[in-house]
């Protein structure tokens, strides 16, 4: 995530992120630039260079950043195409399939105003580790080019973002049919630019207004932060109400009895809704940190069923290399066969609006269906704050493992899983999973049982099992 030292950039799970004014600076983003026009370069040294897509979000300044890194771009003769709107991360990524070779685009996702950041995308998605890390040896060594003045093309990007959208769901169809009302929380972010998609009279407009401090709190959906589109969803007797992050790639969702449903609520609903509109032979990828109702659907569907490392760009990787139906991440990224092998906000709204049509049910009536045939889930997540940081995730996993009793909570350990901390899954599926944060003194934990009791209960197990390791 972001790096403390000025001359040091690091692409963590998805994008550079620093403090504004501090690590992250004009001279940064100079250097960045310099470091992906070197890249560039290097990589396409015998063939046409690729052009590059540039976009930003709604934080302070980012228009300025965003100029300053196409600038350097275009004097290292780049073609370069300035969004002229702040933008939607994924539609950056749609671009990369529309004839730009690069996309990059100024934004710190979800955190707070005093963030911000830079992403990197290619193919449709963020672009892979590998990728990233080759332009960040050339960050290191890049001494930036002066701006030469050479032209950088502005284009509103929003209408081919809007026709994407609409190719896949078309709103223009689907919003006067809704069965009730639904509200969508912009949390302040980039996903109010494209809300003409869902202008109707049956959909409820939430913190569409532009304002960089996003009201005071981060724009991230987590229940914490949507009291307000709670409440909303309560006072009109909505169907449900959804919420976007910052850059809208990531979604939330509040059922018609004004309830938060967790992803690991979440996604099943949209698995389930899926794999009864067509035929579905992929695989079901899921990040380590989600739950066990998408891999028993899964299991139920006799579909293949894989894990991957926290970061959507894993779950990318697999939908372009594989055949894949759907992947998903805990903090709420969605993408599913026949899109972008990319999270999307605005998609996942419109998804869960023509879900509404079809089967038309409300939330709660869908996910009890859920519940049961599939069980249970109470998910929680929950961070501990440590002395010192862990550098090596491996050994930290591999060293509690080796600790662990037979049984849990009156349970079997039936797995152990340490692609990326250490996770512990029991005979009945529950689990849960120890990720230290690898760049600061933090352990992030979550788990999921069949109750809030017995999820807490394995929170408060694994963080002894941290203490005494």
């Amino acid at each position: 995530m972001s790096s403390h030292q000025a001359n040091h950039i690091s692409f963590g799970t998805d994008g550079f992120r620093g403090i504004i004014a501090r690590d992250f600076t004009y001279d940064v983003v100079r250097k960045t630039a310099q470091g992906m026009a070197d890249y560039i370069a290097y990589k396409y040294m015998r063939t046409e260079k690729p052009s590059v897509a540039v976009g930003y979000d709604r934080r302070f300044m980012s228009d300025l950043f965003a100029k300053t890194l196409a600038d350097v771009l275009a004097a290292n003769g780049l073609e370069v195409t300035l969004s002229a709107t702040p933008l939607p991360t994924p539609a950056i990524s749609l671009l990369t399939t529309k004839g730009y070779g690069l996309g990059v685009i100024i934004t710190a996702s979800h955190n707070r105003h005093y963030y911000n950041g830079i992403k990197v995308k290619q193919n449709g998605r963020s672009a892979p580790p590998s990728v990233t890390a080759e332009i960040e040896n050339y960050v290191a060594k890049a001494v930036p080019m002066k701006p030469s003045g050479a032209p950088v093309a502005v284009k509103d990007f929003r209408p081919a973002y809007a026709e994407y959208l609409n190719s896949k769901v078309p709103s223009a169809k689907v919003l006067p049919k809704l069965p009730g009302t639904v509200v969508i929380d912009f949390m302040h972010g980039v996903g109010a630019e494209t809300a003409a998609i869902f202008n109707a009279k049956n959909v409820i407009r939430l913190r569409e207004r532009h304002d960089p401090l996003f009201g005071g709190m981060a724009p991230e959906p987590v229940e914490k932060n949507l009291q307000e589109l709670v409440a909303a969803v309560k006072k009109h007797k909505a169907l449900f109400g959804v919420a976007l992050d910052g850059d809208a790639d990531r979604f939330a969702l509040v059922s018609d009895k004004g309830q938060y449903m967790t992803p690991c609520q979440t996604a099943p609903l949209l698995l389930e809704y899926l794999l009864s509109k067509g035929n579905y032979k992929g695989k079901v990828v899921q990040a380590v940190s989600m739950g066990y109702l998408t891999k028993r659907i899964t299991r139920a569907a006799g579909l293949p069923f894989d894990e991957v490392p926290v970061g959507f760009k894993y779950i990318a990787e697999k939908m372009l290399s594989e055949d894949v139906t759907f992947g998903v991440e805990e903090s709420g990224g969605y993408a599913w066969k026949g899109n972008l092998p990319e999270r999307d906000g605005a998609l996942t709204a419109l998804f869960f609006m023509e879900m509404a049509v079809k089967t038309g049910k409300p939330i709660s009536a869908l996910y009890a269906e859920i519940e049961k045939k599939h069980g249970k889930s109470c998910f929680v997540r929950r961070d501990f704050d440590l002395d010192k940081a862990i550098p090596n995730k491996h050994s930290f996993a591999v060293k509690i493992k080796k600790k662990l009793p037979k049984i849990l909570l009156g349970h079997k350990i039936t797995e152990t899983n340490t692609i990326d901390g250490l996770k512990i899954i029991l005979d009945n599926d529950w689990w849960v999973l120890m990720r230290p944060s690898g760049t600061e003194p933090l352990l992030r934990t979550y788990a999921e049982t069949d109750s809030q009791e017995n999820t807490k209960k394995f929170l408060d197990l694994a963080f002894k099992l941290v203490e005494h390791k």
